[in-house]
């Protein structure tokens, strides 16, 4: 993997979201470049990408975009394309980008399945440092207190060191995109970076950005079926 960076802003906090349950992160992560004042600033690469590229609005979508906020300087890593089987190398390649930016922290944002008897929409922590746990404590959110975290957020926990990690997760009833529950992880996030977001138009937002993270994911998932559909004919 290589992390291609033209500016490297310092000190600042990186927020990661990829696609996970209920593709929170993705939509959370997107809310925050349209919401906030940012500029791409670099982009992750890997050979094993499938090769192909997003286009909405008539605007190229990254698969691994690097963005930042000035006013905050926040770092928001935004995935439109799961890292399945390179976790770890993606896990090393945020350790990197981190370490270049002497990044203070890094926060994960992500869902996480309800249970029956809950209604969702609650916002849970997991922070590997004292400091930033009392700090969402007094945010009023509380600690996850069981659970199981798989996949690129997991990977970063357990191999990415020497720096605060964060992780908030939103309740989410099912694996489809869950706006109201991205809407909840950035509510949660605001309260702990004071970041002033307007939360008037942010379900209303957050819906337009699940519409449109449905139409980039289900055509990457044709583009990937015809280039799959391909190699086959080849073989055959």
């Amino acid at each position: 993997m290589e992390v291609k960076l033209w500016k490297k802003p310092k000190n600042c906090t990186i927020v990661e979201g990829f696609p996970g349950f209920g593709l929170v992160g993705t939509i959370a992560s997107e809310f925050l470049i349209e919401h906030l004042k940012t500029e791409q600033i670099g982009k992750i690469l890997f050979n094993d990408m499938p090769a192909m590229v997003a286009i909405h609005e008539n605007k190229l979508v990254e698969p691994l975009g690097i963005f930042y906020n000035q006013k905050y300087n926040v770092v928001i890593l935004h995935a439109i394309t799961a890292a399945t089987h390179y976790e770890w190398d993606m896990a090393a390649t945020i350790g990197k980008l981190a370490s270049d930016l002497q990044a203070k922290e890094i926060i994960s944002l992500e869902g996480v399945g309800s249970g029956e008897d809950s209604e969702g929409s609650r916002v849970f922590y997991y922070s590997s440092d004292e400091k930033t746990a009392k700090a969402f404590e007094k945010a009023g959110i509380g600690p996850l207190k069981e659970g199981i975290i798989i996949g690129v957020t997991g990977a970063v926990l357990l191999r990415v060191e020497k720096i605060p990690i964060s992780c908030l997760f939103a309740e989410t009833h099912s694996n489809l995109p869950d706006s109201k529950a991205a809407a909840k992880v950035i509510e949660a996030l605001d309260k702990y970076l004071g970041m002033e977001l307007d939360y008037k138009p942010l379900l209303e937002q957050a819906q337009k950005f699940e519409e449109k993270l449905k139409t980039i994911l289900q055509k990457s998932q044709e583009a990937q079926e015809i280039s799959d559909k391909k190699k086959l004919s080849y073989l055959g």
